[in-house]
């Protein structure tokens, strides 16, 4: 089986477009891309029991903008976002959790997929 990568990645209006090299191609709201944030100050960490410590976080206008994105460690795209957050790192994998998840919620007629990924 040969290696999920980007072909193209590209911001069309307020999504983000990626093509894959199995020919594929997936689109994500940017809203719902940073809700699904996989950092540590997004989404919290474990403490040394193993309880996960969720912050509360805030959003700005800003904060679902996208100034621009690297491709990390050939795995992962790190995006950057227009209120300086720039932290997480949303693997190859995990976005196409995301688009599994956002998928199955537009199958069940939610008007506001949200990619949650558990």
């Amino acid at each position: 089986m040969a290696r999920l990568l980007p072909t193209n990645i590209q911001l069309i209006g307020d999504e983000l477009a990626i093509a894959w090299n199995d020919g594929a191609e997936s689109f994500f709201s940017l809203a719902a891309l940073r809700m699904a944030c996989p950092c540590a100050v997004c989404g919290g960490e474990p403490d040394v029991l193993g309880n996960v410590v969720r912050p509360e976080v805030y959003h700005s206008r800003d904060s679902y903008a996208l100034r621009g994105w690297s491709v990390v460690g050939g795995y992962a795209i790190q995006p950057a976002w227009a209120d300086g957050h720039g932290s997480g790192l949303y693997s190859f994998a995990y976005l196409k959790k995301l688009e599994a998840a956002a998928v199955t919620s537009a199958a069940q007629d939610s008007p506001n997929p949200t990619y949650s990924v558990t």
